[in-house]
């Protein structure tokens, strides 16, 4: 008998389990189980009308068999008419060996494959096929009535979809009891088949109910798995002893709220108390801060560092992008003026430095950053993925600062915070909203705050869609933004590549329409609407800055170019003269789609905008309407695709980032939208939505609390605790032990 660790190879054959392998990573009893059929057939289906490309299966007669010689090939071929009582199709193998002796005249079977088209004729070419003896012992056809639900698998190159159903049945006919992850109690009380009648019915169900059955008890195991590693994190975390951070009186943040030159929105004093008040405790504060674009929550991250610096410690903030890290020194250290210049002639009494580490910095400014960085004279410490380098040491870590969450990994910031002398305190920012059952499911193990309101004096954008299949359109495009620049302000123009390299991305996932991809393939005709076409060349930077200087609208105005393959003084120097003034239109990759602050730049175009994603767009859009002037952005497409344009008609038609949020993770695949956020654990949610499972995740949240609140360590479930155990490596682990 088998176990779901058991290996495929010594159950099924070396040629079944080598494709298998080689093609889906599956290996294991278990790993064949979690292969979810993509959808079921019945056994009856109608001969008379069926479509190129459908996947057929069909209880049918053998009518005719005849076998003949091929012409141009040694062997025989076989070619056979099968009908369904009112209907007839021609069945063709190649190779008549195994076959001929068979499928003999009067005899019936089910038959199975792909439809296709040979001298305008319907035919099946080298289908499966089974006597109905064999099938029903499969229990291919449910009931005597022939009425049971047949599955159809997702394609495995060189693997006939039959087979892959036999393999599947012969596990489950062999497969000892399975060890259940979800307590007894726990599905009395949800109503929840044990995992091996999930699987059974899974894999071999009667009807639609014992499919819907099967899916509620694996999808509810994922989220409950993965509730209990969150919740297990919590319990760690809330053990763990740090320094309390309390700001001293009179002292640096106060002499920062004295010069702000604004309020603070209501959204950003509230969350400020609360990171406050959390700094203040002898536990490490876990906190995601979102918000809108342009919501404020910089100020909200510069004044929780302030009070870290305050209290005698560091705060560091670890940035994605070269750009991102920069703008952020820079705007930091506007902000602060002489309270930025600690030590130094000039310098405030209360100041303290803000020092920049990068990768590509020189060795000497390096060398400069480090030393001021181990001995404690930059209290504020603004760097990239540099940071996280071992010789990278803090005189007191106090304070750990993420931002864009959404780039990093778990690893990656218990990386940094491992750097303190005692655990110090993290806030994570994001700037993409995130709906409630994405929060609970990937920063389950994090307390929350948001921003929605926008700070006073934010300008309205409004965004067009432009065709450009309408010329006229386009040319208007230029011409609004050599207005915009008349009247004093600035553009960006925004494009999807960098040069001529097909492949020279920078910064963007491209979303794709209607193109075929192995992960969805099952040998069906692909359910879109939408037509395949050959991919079109993408807006480079290098092409479109030359296109522009020869355009007449725009002649005379200063353009330049910014992409993240630029050496980092260039980028500096680059954003430097936009940022004064001295560049009209800035030709950019989506290296300015965060952090970078012009409060000038009132115009935003964006190419081939049908090929960024929702959120993507709504990030880049902010980053106009940030001075006095209202924002316009220009969505220019040559798409075809509805479901594109129809993407591209939400984002003209609303600025709320929470709504289009949604609407952009209702369009992804779940495991982009887990990103590296929890690492191990998106390669382990299959089948588990976190946008449409929402019921399911909130009871999995509420019965592991209950669990862990009387059993932290799960002794009495070591079912569960094998299964986390699966599911979280070693190093993984690790990483966890830091946090």
């Amino acid at each position: 008998m088998a176990g779901e660790s058991t290996r495929l190879k010594g159950l099924l054959g070396g040629q079944a389990a080598g494709k298998l392998a080689k093609h889906r990573q599956i290996e294991t009893v278990g790993e064949l189980l979690d292969f979810w059929p993509r959808r079921y057939r019945t056994a009856e289906a109608d001969l008379g009308d069926p479509r190129v490309g459908d996947f057929l299966v069909a209880v049918a007669r053998v009518e005719t068999a005849n076998a003949r010689p091929m012409a141009k090939r040694r062997g025989r071929m076989l070619e056979v008419v099968i009908t369904d009582g009112s209907s007839r199709m021609r069945v063709t193998f190649f190779d008549a060996r195994g076959h001929e002796h068979k499928l003999l005249p009067g005899r019936e079977f089910l038959f199975a494959g792909t439809v296709s088209e040979f001298n305008r004729q319907r035919q099946l070419a080298h289908p499966g096929y089974a006597t109905l003896e064999e099938a029903a012992a499969l229990g291919e056809l449910g009931d005597a009535d022939h009425s049971g639900l047949i599955p159809i698998y997702r394609h495995v190159p060189g693997v006939h979809p039959w087979t892959i159903t036999r393999c599947v049945r012969l596990v489950l006919g062999q497969l000892d009891d399975v060890a259940d992850a979800i307590p007894e109690a726990v599905r009395a009380r949800r109503g929840l088949l044990d995992r091996g009648g999930a699987l059974r019915a899974i894999h071999a169900p009667r009807d639609d109910s014992d499919v819907a059955s099967g899916k509620r008890r694996l999808r509810y195991e994922e989220a409950f798995v993965l509730q209990c590693i969150l919740g297990q994190r919590r319990l760690a975390a809330a053990s763990v002893v740090t320094q309390g951070r309390t700001p001293r009186e009179g002292g640096l943040l106060a002499a920062f709220d004295e010069r702000l030159p604004f309020d603070l929105t209501a959204g950003q004093e509230q969350v400020g108390r609360e990171v406050l008040a959390e700094m203040a405790r002898p536990t490490p504060m876990h906190r995601l801060l979102q918000g809108e674009v342009g919501s404020g929550k910089t100020i909200v991250a510069l004044r929780a560092m302030l009070a870290a610096v305050d209290a005698g410690g560091q705060a560091a903030l670890l940035a994605p992008t070269e750009v991102l890290a920069s703008q952020h020194a820079t705007s930091i250290r506007s902000m602060l003026g002489d309270l930025a210049e600690g030590g130094m002639l000039g310098g405030d009494e209360h100041a303290t430095r803000v020092a920049l580490l990068t990768g590509s910095m020189s060795t000497a400014r390096r060398r400069e950053a480090m030393l001021e960085i181990a001995s404690g004279d930059a209290g504020i410490v603004i760097g990239t993925h540099a940071l996280l380098e071992d010789k990278v040491t803090f005189a007191d870590l106090a304070l750990v600062v993420v931002d864009e969450q959404h780039r990093f990994g778990v690893e990656q910031r218990d990386a940094l915070r491992a750097k303190g002398v005692t655990p110090p305190h993290l806030l994570v920012m994001t700037a993409t909203p995130i709906p409630r059952t994405v929060a609970m499911t990937v920063f389950g193990d994090m307390e929350t705050s948001t921003l929605r309101e926008l700070p006073r004096g934010r300008q309205p954008i409004t965004t067009h869609v432009v065709p450009v299949y309408r010329p006229g359109w386009v040319d208007r495009v230029w011409q609004r933004v050599a207005e915009e620049v008349a009247a004093g302000r600035q553009a960006y123009v925004v494009c999807p590549r960098i040069g001529g390299d097909e492949d020279d991305l920078d910064g963007i996932d491209l979303v794709t329409e209607g193109v075929a991809d192995d992960e969805h393939d099952d040998g069906e005709r692909l359910e879109s609407d939408e037509t395949v076409r050959p991919e079109r060349p993408l807006a480079a930077v290098e092409e479109v800055i030359e296109t522009l200087r020869a355009h007449p609208a725009l002649h005379g105005l200063t353009l330049e170019v910014l992409h993240g393959k630029m050496a980092p003084e260039d980028k500096d120097a680059v954003m430097a003269r936009f940022h004064s003034g001295d560049v009209d239109v800035l030709v950019s990759t989506t290296v300015i789609e965060v952090g970078v602050d012009v409060p000038n730049a009132s115009t935003m175009v964006i190419l081939d905008a049908d090929r960024f994603g929702v959120s993507q767009l709504h990030q880049l859009r902010g980053r106009v309407g940030r001075g006095g002037d209202p924002g316009i952005c220009l969505l220019v497409t040559a798409t075809e695709s509805e479901s594109a344009a129809e993407r591209l008609t939400a984002v003209a038609d609303t600025t709320d980032g929470f709504h289009l949020a949604q609407l952009d993770l209702e369009q992804r695949r779940e495991g982009d939208v887990l990103g590296t956020a929890q690492h191990g654990v998106r390669s382990q949610l299959q089948h588990l939505s976190v946008l449409q499972d929402g019921a399911i995740i909130e009871e999995a949240r509420e019965d592991a609390q209950a669990i862990l609140a009387e059993d932290p360590e799960l002794a009495a479930h070591p079912d569960l605790r094998e299964t986390i155990d699966h599911w979280l490596d070693a190093e993984q682990a690790a990483y966890l032990e830091k946090g």
